[in-house]
């Protein structure tokens, strides 16, 4: 009786033998130790797929306070200030290789038991999902690629691998991707117990067809800094064909409660999750829209403050030492002009009432705390007691020195915009590919050039549009789409509206020692001494302002692929009243001009490759093309 051969997994750190497991919970059969016929293709790719939404250990360590912190989707400086740490790298590479695996699995099963033959339903079954595991073990491993920067393609194989390049690594996944949607068969209808075992489309293959397309052109976009002719290629043949348009399209996993691998992927209740400064710098006069529109409950209407009003400046409380053009200030109220999805992220503090209000940690009372103080230079005396109650604020990342000594206010848990509630309590599906990345995808393109089935402007357009349907604000829209208004760092929504900013605005002002109404110089960021280095309002700045607006909170693999591969959207340095040990090339002299030496650009190794693998360590370096380093930039990226 013939068995199946065990899959080695020789990434280095560990290693582990795969298994399936028969339905959505329990393993029926070790797959190593089992006939062909009592192991199912669908087992080891259902395997895969759910154990990749992250249990709670890897979810908090990777999701949270890597991604989201590189992809300035919240406030916290972690590896956005030059920090690692090895357990949490750890944690996500042995299990990102196991995912690997277990798809790896799937697609030898197939063969397997394409080789012994098929009968009856299987004929048409089998073969479609050994693509469709091809398709999901190139989302597998883009993710890995792009946190680390090399791969070994071969890793089961059932012998060391060799550690191939990013290069390498994206040619084989676009060829992956091209080759699998050639050969599904649309047509072939699962049964449903086959449907219990693809917890993100249940075989309907056409959507995986659209999925793929939709990888093929995130990928290829990936490409368009350093290897343009390929980029072009591989995304027009891609956009010929169906990819994901439509939100029920997404492709997503339904989260659940419990401590499993589809408990919540931000459920954490110790992290804080507040608005980060990059978010409200975007979003801040973006779009025309009121808050009174879009909060228009009576409660709210008195803490709404005028457009031209920036807030109380409290400079001896905040570190000035950052580009953040609004640093030094505390907006007390809410901004006259926000964009709507700003309210259905995040909610703003002592909103109780909001059935959207997180009130994370539940075992204490912070969330709820809105009053704090500011200090005196003795840091002991109370300066003043700050009610943060209906206002809207998000420092800079960083050191502040002992001007944030004296703060109790501005990173306080309670006193900051938090994450809404539905994205943290097990009720939402996780989002890996969105209906408004593939137009995104495709307006970039054709600002590029390149052939693609929809204009610039429809697709950019089409892009916001589903994700203000899946915000639930698409009754603004219309008005939202032909606003001329800046938001903070100086850019607008309006396609057309291409006019920079004049470099600098008049703003009223509260001083916050003296209490006087005072005239205050606002200054936009200077579009040379930004990671972008080109405009702060051309056509390219709105698609990706835009698309890291729509992937929160969901894609911050995504926000933090573009920042690398294009410096957008705009991400302010952070500040340096201290030096930040962890990024030694940021000081004070040269904070206002970036480089990408001040950005996390990969995930280090884990120690224990060095150590398990020393040659295999050796090579991953070496094709790396840079030392083993948080600001080495990947292959893809930008190298200045």
């Amino acid at each position: 009786m013939k068995t199946i051969k065990k899959v080695t997994y020789a990434f280095g750190v560990v290693s582990l033998l795969c298994a399936a497991c028969s339905d959505f919970d329990e393993v029926n059969t070790d797959p190593t130790s089992a006939t062909i016929d009592q192991s199912r293709v669908e087992y080891a790719l259902n395997k895969s797929i759910t154990d990749a939404q992250q249990n709670p250990d890897v979810a908090e360590r990777s999701f949270v306070l890597n991604w989201k912190t590189a992809a300035r989707q919240h406030l916290a400086t972690g590896i956005a200030g030059g920090t690692y740490n090895n357990d949490w790298i750890t944690a996500y590479y042995n299990q990102s290789a196991s995912w690997q695996q277990s798809a790896a699995l799937a697609i030898q099963l197939a063969d397997e038991k394409t080789k012994k033959g098929l009968v009856g339903h299987d004929m048409e079954m089998i073969p479609n999902m050994k693509e469709v595991a091809r398709i999901w073990r190139a989302y597998l491993m883009s993710e890995f690629v792009d946190n680390f920067g090399s791969l070994p393609k071969e890793a089961f194989q059932g012998e060391n691998p060799q550690f191939n390049s990013a290069k390498d690594i994206y040619y084989f996944m676009l060829d992956e991707l091209k080759d699998a949607v050639k050969k599904i068969n649309p047509t072939v209808k699962p049964n449903d117990t086959e449907k219990n075992y693809d917890r993100a489309y249940k075989f309907d293959f056409e959507k995986w067809i659209r999925f793929a397309n939709s990888m093929r052109m995130r990928l290829a976009m990936r490409l368009s800094e350093v290897d343009g002719v390929k980029a072009k290629s591989e995304f027009e043949e891609a956009a010929k064909g169906n990819y994901i348009a439509t939100n029920t399209d997404n492709f997503a996993v339904a989260e659940r409660s419990g401590w499993d691998a589809l408990t919540g992927v931000m459920t954490r209740e110790w992290n804080a999750q507040l608005l980060s400064a990059t978010l409200r710098n975007l979003m801040l006069g973006l779009g025309g829209v009121k808050t009174l529109e879009v909060l228009s409950d009576e409660k709210y209407q008195t803490n709404i403050k005028p457009a031209d009003y920036i807030g109380v400046r409290y400079d001896k409380h905040y570190s000035l030492y950052t580009n953040d053009p609004c640093a030094g200030f505390w907006l007390d109220g809410l901004p006259q002009i926000n964009d709507p999805r700003a309210y259905a992220l995040f909610v703003v503090p002592g909103d109780f009432d909001n059935k959207e209000f997180c009130a994370y940690p539940s075992w204490d009372n912070t969330a709820k705390t809105v009053k704090r103080d500011l200090l005196k230079e003795d840091k002991t005396t109370v300066l003043e007691t700050i009610d943060a109650t209906f206002t809207w604020n998000a420092p800079a990342i960083g050191s502040h020195g002992d001007a944030g000594a004296l703060n109790k206010v501005y990173t306080f848990n309670g006193t900051n915009p938090r994450l809404a509630l539905k994205y943290r309590n097990n009720t939402s599906s996780r989002i890996f590919f969105g209906a408004w990345e593939s137009f995104f995808l495709i307006a970039e393109a054709s600002v590029r050039g390149w052939s693609v089935p929809v204009g610039a402007k429809e697709a950019y357009e089409k892009g916001i549009t589903a994700s203000f349907e899946y915000n639930g604000v698409s009754s603004f829209i219309a008005s939202y789409l032909s606003s001329e208004e800046y938001n903070n760092v100086g850019t607008s929504v309006s396609w057309e509206h291409t006019e920079e900013p004049a470099p600098t605005k008049t703003m009223k002002m509260k001083d916050g020692y003296t209490k006087e109404t005072k005239d205050f110089t606002y200054k936009y960021p200077v579009a040379s001494q930004t990671l972008y280095g080109k405009a702060l309002n051309d056509k390219l700045t709105k698609i990706i302002t835009q698309k890291f607006i729509a992937n929160m909170p969901w894609l911050p693999m995504e926000s933090w692929s573009d920042y690398r591969r294009l410096g957008l959207p705009f991400f302010e340095t952070p500040a340096v009243e201290q030096p930040l040990v962890n990024i030694p090339t940021l000081n004070k002299d040269n904070y206002m001009t970036q480089t990408i030496k001040f950005f996390p650009q990969r995930l280090k190794f884990p120690a224990d490759l060095a150590n398990s693998s020393p040659e295999g360590y050796k090579q991953a370096v070496e094709v790396l093309g840079g030392p083993d380093d948080v600001f080495t930039p990947l292959w893809w990226a930008k190298k200045k």
